[in-house]
């Protein structure tokens, strides 16, 4: 009973941490009106094609209209470009504009120190295992949100 002790006290400080540092590592003088949120939904755009907005809010587990009030927010702080669909204008496309994407690049940078730091220490072997356990706690949360 011991180790499901830890592992609880471990995860739920884990949880903690990873918020504040998260946001603390956002949170530089460049991008002090971003917040992690903001990051979120950047990090769900992508660098890539623009996508449609039903396809961000199933990514971020969120409605169309909740992503619609975070969208708004980037658009005004000039993170984001939105445009209607040439093939079907009730479509709407939401891209990162050069600003969103230099914010992705930054927010990428904190989860790459993140994952290096986890696993430079780790043998192959450990970085299996250390995988298949996180794989396991994913499928939980994805499990409970869906109940």
């Amino acid at each position: 009973m011991e180790i499901e002790q830890t592992l609880n006290e471990i995860l739920v400080k884990l949880f903690r941490n990873i918020n504040t540092i998260e946001e603390q590592a956002i949170r530089t003088e460049e991008y002090k009106n971003v917040t992690t949120n903001d990051m979120h939904v950047i990090e769900a755009i992508g660098m890539g094609s623009p996508k449609n907005m039903t396809a961000v809010a199933k990514e971020l587990g969120v409605t169309t209209g909740t992503l619609t009030i975070s969208v708004n927010s980037l658009v005004k702080k000039g993170m984001a470009d939105r445009v209607r669909s040439e093939e079907d204008r009730r479509v709407v496309l939401v891209s990162l504009s050069k600003k969103g994407m230099k914010a992705f690049q930054h927010h990428q940078r904190f989860h790459e120190e993140m994952i290096d730091a986890v696993t430079e220490r780790l043998t192959e072997e450990e970085k299996v295992v250390l995988e298949k356990a996180l794989k396991n706690l994913n499928r939980f949360f994805r499990d409970k949100a869906a109940e």
